[in-house]
């Protein structure tokens, strides 16, 4: 029952202080959002309450961003504020081991874990994705938009043969509605020969695989024979066709949210996407790895807390614990930043690129434990 106690006290005024330098953490980022979006303010009629509205929409991204980084600097503030009060002392007298202090500390982590896989998985991709549906009503224009020739993508299809087809397609703009404009699809043969240009005006996804094409324009290049060069050119014009393929909004989605902002399920089918188009798809494995792996960075930076628990009030008060806290949170976030940057340009295998900066930091974290289990 005393354990059971001790173990609410703990984790209440771990979880009080993680939510605490959250909330300013966010009031803090918020605000130099808001300052960096008032450079727009004021051109082509945007004005400071759709900034306002963007900044808050950003804030599920910035918390998913900053829970490990707030769970590392909460915990010391809990557990320095113990040790000041030698709250912590008294326990260790009582019996408490290294080990049991880390299991209780871990504990009220679980919550967090949970909390950052719900913001990661639900929260910021829906957000990110309404803030672009914001700015684009805003700006009556577009979702989004490639280079100057519109988005290009790879796709795969099936001739009337049954013979197999590269396809590239350009899309002019995609809608806020998923809707597309401006549409042409590019297909070769096996070989790499032209075999049609298609343009449509408009293009509607029809679940769960096919897109209604409206104002369809079909060039076919005819070969008699094995000649790369077309025998004669064939024009069809269709005021609607239904256009099978694997492309659909989700795909097309990534558009609207960055690879770090996606939920892992729009990882995972995007990255099949592209490795059946034989495309590169290491960015997107190294955000997937990330999105399984960051959430469980929280456990780590309350492991890399517990040591200062152990450091008695002439090592340093509470304000350079905290102080200590912010640089290694700091360089936690740089480290896992570096090393997606690092694993993309060397080709590192994914899932090394997307734990090293955990086990970088569980590794410290260990030392540190054992070499105040000395003192």
């Amino acid at each position: 029952m005393k354990v059971l106690i001790v173990q609410r006290y703990l984790a209440r005024e771990i979880l009080v202080a993680v939510i605490f330098v959250l909330i300013a953490f966010l009031g803090l980022f918020a605000f130099f959002d808001l300052v960096a979006e008032l450079s727009d303010v004021g051109k082509n009629g945007y004005r400071i309450e759709q900034a306002a509205v963007i900044v808050l929409l950003g804030l599920p991204g910035r918390a998913y961003e900053l829970v490990p980084i707030a769970s590392l600097i909460g915990t010391i503030y809990a557990l320095a504020q113990l040790a000041s009060h030698s709250e912590f002392t008294i326990l260790r007298v009582a019996g408490l081991s290294t080990s049991h202090a880390a299991r209780m500390v871990l504990a009220p982590g679980l919550a967090l874990v949970l909390l950052t896989y719900i913001l990661g998985e639900l929260v910021t991709p829906r957000a990110e994705t309404e803030t672009q549906r914001f700015r684009a009503t805003i700006a009556r224009g577009t979702l989004a938009q490639g280079f100057r020739s519109g988005l290009w993508v790879k796709d795969s299809g099936t001739a009337v043969d049954g013979s197999k087809l590269v396809r590239f397609v350009n899309i002019g703009e995609v809608r806020p509605d998923n809707s597309l404009s401006r549409v042409k699809i590019y297909e070769f043969d096996t070989a790499l020969r032209l075999q049609s240009i298609s343009f449509a005006a408009l293009g509607e996804y029809l679940p769960p695989a096919a897109w209604r094409l409206k104002d369809v324009v079909e060039t076919h290049f005819l070969r008699d024979g094995p000649s790369d060069t077309p025998d004669r050119i064939e024009v069809v014009r269709d005021p609607e066709r239904v256009w099978r393929s694997e492309l659909n909004p989700a795909i097309l989605g990534v558009l609207l949210v960055a690879p770090e902002h996606m939920a892992a399920l729009d990882l995972d089918h995007y990255i099949r996407h592209l490795e059946d188009n034989k495309q590169t798809a290491n960015r997107y494995q190294i955000a997937f790895w990330k999105k399984i792996i960051y959430p469980f960075a929280v456990l780590v930076m309350m492991a890399l807390a517990l040591p200062f628990a152990y450091l008695h009030i002439r090592a340093g008060g509470v304000s350079l614990k905290i102080f200590s806290g912010i640089m290694i949170g700091i360089g936690f976030y740089l480290l896992n930043s570096l090393f997606s940057h690092l694993g993309l340009l060397n080709t590192w295998p994914p899932i090394l690129s997307a734990a090293l900066p955990s086990a970088v930091a569980l590794a410290a974290a260990l030392v540190a434990l054992r070499l105040v289990e000395r003192t």
